[in-house]
């Protein structure tokens, strides 16, 4: 952590050097127009002062950049999930988590066709489906199951499974997998009473 926080900040002063040349605006110039002194300027930029927020706010208030510019923060806040989609086996799998471990989650299409036969597979973990549209053929140990829109089956995955189309149609689902031992728990709580009743 403390390594990253040093290459930001050591990174600074040559964004600093770079926005005030493209600007053409000399150290003197800048400040005055900063109140900062011109030997302050000068170590900010080689890298010789470690940079502040006293000293960051009124440069970038100058050169027309937010702070996060300024130190080059990662992007942060942006609540959508940038999918990179996966096609393997006949299907196309989108990840909707972005962490390694722990559960995760995936969307996954297996697209209108033929119908393949079943090659049960086991490995560690334990999954949740949930069908999202088309009819979902799960094959499970000695059981063959077909769930529809709506529906949903969990399993541990060392039990040989295979799932696929139970027709020619398109089959869109919900996929939750983690690690041995790790099942997705849903809590409910019960609803709130309103003032007045009992």
């Amino acid at each position: 952590m403390d390594d990253d926080l040093d290459q930001a900040l050591g990174a600074v002063g040559p964004r600093l050097r770079a926005l005030r040349r493209q600007r053409e605006v000399t150290l003197a110039a800048l400040a005055e127009t900063t109140g900062i002194s011109v030997s302050t300027l000068s170590r900010l930029e080689s890298g010789a002062r470690r940079p502040t927020l006293e000293l960051l706010l009124p440069l970038a208030r100058v050169h027309g950049v937010t702070l996060d510019e300024l130190v080059g923060a990662p992007p942060t806040g942006d609540p959508r999930v940038h999918l990179r989609p996966v096609t393997a086996h006949g299907m196309t799998m989108l990840p909707l988590t972005r962490r390694a471990g722990g559960i995760q989650a995936y969307k996954l299409v297996i697209p209108a066709g033929r119908r393949k036969e079943p090659e049960p597979q086991t490995h560690e973990g334990y999954e949740w489906l949930y069908v999202l549209s088309g009819r979902l053929r799960i094959v499970l140990g000695e059981n063959d199951l077909v769930l529809s829109p709506g529906e949903a089956a969990e399993f541990d995955t060392r039990v040989p499974h295979w799932f696929g189309s139970a027709d020619a149609e398109a089959v869109e689902f919900l996929s939750l997998f983690g690690r041995q031992g790790e099942r997705a728990h849903l809590r409910a709580r019960p609803k709130a009473k309103r003032a007045g009743q009992e």
